[in-house]
């Protein structure tokens, strides 16, 4: 393989690592392309309420599982006096509070906050709920077999049957057997889980929370999750017995599916257990870092550093574009610097500074600097001598410019110590060389080009979509890297050349 190949491969082999990085990032962990994208989370409290029987107090509250549409990002609970404790058996989590002794009135709290997120799909049925016994009144067993009888012959599968028998069970004008088995039933929730039962149909009994933003006093609402298998893929609909239709699950929070109690008290009374909620709007990278603050991959990033090391990295990482600003500039426009990148730490420090106060610290500082040092030339120092003595002058001026800013009551003035002293002194000093050699116009010509090239850059490094891309999607270094390999590799002509040939063109 020859050097010519070899560099369009390396190159190809660099886009292909940053693109692939970069789409793998977003898909992976839906970082956002853009800036300002919010995510929706809830934030909803469960209060639970009860009476003390002045002994040992256990409360056992089912919390919500993974489930299609929503992710669980913090939970927390506020209960003075007892003992806390968050459990998971594999099949059920749940807040557990417990203290030795309690009297009177008691109130517990639970706070989860939770993602909407199209991404979170339901845990995999492994297998299906074991069927449980429901004994009829001896009237009510013979009709409720009738009107299993009747959904078998006008269903084909397990969600189509219990339809069948939630149109008997909804109808206008129920039927006889319909008004036997209902008789001093308020519940059609457990009428629909025993007849299905009876069915041999594997349920569930579920707790759902509607979200509303800014409701109170909420309660669950009993559904009932109907089970079938199908080529040894087991699959799962939801069903309101107070309609006929399968549950729409959208602003519907799945809280207890534990199929058992939502709350379990012992060494109480008078329980009861309400929900209120509010809808947030947070930005989508803080929303997004809080859900996947335990991937491993994620933590293996710039966003597993403390804030402080990542405001750092916020700058360092801005410094590529700046350097593809400066080959851009030299390479195909043909414009010259005083230095190679001196442009690129210019325009670091004009970010600090802010534009205007940036340019105008900058043309005083070199102006004057300047002045003096075409007075140390005339001294006949030592190269190391005259540059110590240059960087000793840039200190002095930085600090009264400073000291002269703050007493004239200009703040923005102050940030003019963000400049790069030991850059600035070499400036001057390449500079006044540059004056002796070659004259005031290469001067000018070299300091405004490196100024130029400074504010580009500097449009660039400050925009919030090129930093919110930069810092979030590292693969993007790789693609930077690529661009300036090929930049590196163009021998044609630079635009400024072009104009050698404008006397060939006016003769033609």
């Amino acid at each position: 393989m020859n050097a010519r190949t070899f560099f369009f491969v390396l190159v190809a082999g660099l886009l292909t690592l940053g693109i692939f990085q970069t789409v793998q990032r977003h898909v992976a962990f839906d970082i956002p392309w853009l800036p300002g994208e919010t995510r929706t989370i809830w934030n909803i409290d469960a209060k639970i309420d009860f009476d003390a029987n002045n002994g040992a107090v256990s409360a056992s509250l089912t919390t919500p599982e993974r489930q299609a549409g929503y992710t669980k990002i913090s939970q927390n609970a506020a209960s003075p006096g007892y003992g806390l404790s968050f459990l998971d058996d594999g099949k059920t989590q749940k807040a557990e509070w417990t203290i030795r002794e309690a009297t009177g009135k008691q109130t517990l709290y639970y706070n989860i906050q939770v993602l909407e997120d199209p991404k979170s799909l339901d845990q995999q049925i492994l297998e299906m709920p074991a069927l449980f016994e429901e004994q009829y009144e001896a009237a009510g067993l013979a009709a409720g077999t009738v009107i299993i009888k009747d959904a078998m012959k006008t269903s084909a599968d397990a969600f189509s049957f219990t339809r069948e028998v939630l149109k008997q069970l909804n109808a206008e004008s129920p039927n006889q057997n319909v008004a036997l088995i209902l008789t001093g039933k308020t519940n059609k929730t457990d009428v629909l889980i025993a007849l299905l039962n009876g069915a041999k149909i594997s349920t569930k009994k579920v707790g759902a929370l509607l979200l509303e933003d800014g409701r109170r006093r909420q309660h669950l609402t009993p559904l009932v999750e109907v089970f079938q298998e199908k080529d040894g893929v087991i699959s799962s609909q939801l069903f309101d017995a107070t309609s006929i239709n399968s549950v729409d699950r959208n602003n519907l929070l799945l809280w207890d599916q534990s199929g058992k109690s939502l709350l379990e008290l012992t060494g109480g009374s008078d329980s009861k257990v309400s929900f209120s909620m509010i809808q947030q709007e947070q930005p989508a990278l803080s929303a997004l870092l809080q859900k996947n603050e335990n991937e491993h991959l994620f933590n293996f990033s710039i966003h597993s550093l403390p804030i402080e090391d990542q405001s750092l990295f916020k700058g360092i990482l801005m410094i590529p574009l700046g350097v593809m600003i400066v080959v851009m500039m030299r390479v195909l426009i043909g414009l010259k610097t005083s230095g190679t990148f001196m442009p690129v730490l210019i325009a670091m420090a004009f970010i600090q500074t802010s534009l205007v106060t940036g340019l105008v610290g900058f043309v005083l500082l070199v102006a004057i600097g300047l002045f003096i040092r075409s007075y140390l030339s005339h001294l006949n120092l030592l190269l190391v001598s005259r540059i110590s003595t240059v960087i000793i002058m840039v200190i002095l001026l930085i600090a009264l410019f400073g000291v002269l800013s703050y007493k004239l009551g200009l703040t923005e003035g102050l940030k003019i110590t963000f400049f790069p002293m030991i850059i600035l002194s070499w400036t001057i000093e390449r500079m006044s060389v540059l004056w002796e050699e070659e004259g005031a116009k290469e001067v000018f010509s070299q300091g405004g080009g490196s100024l130029l090239v400074a504010v580009l850059a500097y449009f660039v490094m400050s925009n919030d979509v090129t930093r919110h891309l930069m810092f979030n999607f590292i693969g993007l270094q790789f693609v930077v890297m690529a661009l300036v390999l090929l930049l590196g590799s163009y021998t044609g002509y630079r635009l400024l050349e072009l104009r050698r040939f404008k006397p060939l063109a006016d003769k033609e």
